[in-house]
């Protein structure tokens, strides 16, 4: 093993396996995938503050401008490692997946928060039929669920060698937040096409990658949340019809999604659960 890697073993509080030789985390290695503000953010936060010996990598497109993240770095210096990394680039994926690799030689949580729903003069959520336009469905797919599976593909490796090791978990866990409108049993309203189908895409590959994974045995678990209606960027300029009491801070919302992801169970692969533990139907 290499000198660097031992000296990082001594610092860090790391133990390894005498079955293994893949390190096992005190506290666990998290990755969030779309750090950078709105629900991935408060994820980070509450990551490193509610588990004071885990360890989180935290991803998105522009380190340099993700202010919010290096003001987190500032305070967890020894226990958040800031990543570039793009969903509309797999390069970027492999360059993060190997050095997390070098890092920590596994993960024991994935999170995939990125994702859109509205760019002013790009992307608007159809109302009818006449407003779809090839360009949104392709961008919303991208984003919403070919990054996601892609990001999946590259980390399971290191999510593999982690499963629940360092923390209270029998499994790692891969959490895709997804919605409920992508529910195709539970759409009344119709309208926001490409959004719509792009989640639908979105638990549907999760779904498959939980099949295969457990054919493999593999110890890691895939859920799809559904974090209800949160006050964000993303969802801002659409909260004007949500009812009262229905409009959750990113604080409540991500505490009771880590509630499910803390409580995830290996038979619990391939479900979809709402905000409050419910599960939803496909």
């Amino acid at each position: 093993m290499a000198v660097a890697a031992l000296r990082r073993m001594r610092v860090s509080g790391l133990a390894t396996s005498s079955s293994s030789s893949v390190p096992n985390w005190k506290g666990g290695v998290s990755m969030v995938q779309g750090a950078s503000r709105g629900i991935g953010l408060e994820f980070v936060r509450q990551l490193l503050e509610n588990n004071k010996n885990g360890y989180v990598v935290a991803t998105c497109r522009n380190p340099k401008e993700a202010t919010s993240l290096s003001d987190l770095k500032n305070r967890f210096s020894e226990r958040l490692f800031i990543q570039k990394l793009d969903v509309t680039d797999e390069t970027t994926i492999e360059e993060s997946a190997e050095s997390v690799r070098e890092k920590y030689g596994s993960l024991n949580l994935l999170i995939n928060a990125a994702g859109i729903l509205s760019i002013p003069g790009v992307l608007q959520p159809e109302t009818t039929l006449n407003k779809v336009e090839k360009s949104s469905l392709m961008l919303a797919y991208e984003v919403n669920a070919v990054g996601p599976i892609l990001v999946m593909k590259h980390m399971w490796p290191l999510l593999k060698a982690g499963g629940g090791s360092g923390t209270d978990r029998e499994v790692a866990v891969v959490a895709n937040l997804s919605a409920r409108v992508g529910s195709i049993g539970d759409n009344r309203l119709g309208g926001w096409h490409s959004y719509r189908a792009s989640k639908s895409a979105l638990n549907q590959l999760t779904k498959n990658v939980s099949v295969e994974l457990g054919r493999r045995k593999d110890p890691v678990a895939c859920i799809l949340l559904h974090p209800g209606t949160v006050d964000t960027d993303l969802s801002r300029p659409f909260q004007r019809n949500v009812p009262d009491g229905k409009l959750f801070t990113r604080e409540y919302s991500v505490q009771k999604l880590l509630h499910i992801i803390n409580n995830t169970k290996k038979q619990d692969s391939g479900k979809f659960f709402a905000w409050d533990g419910q599960e939803i139907p496909w």
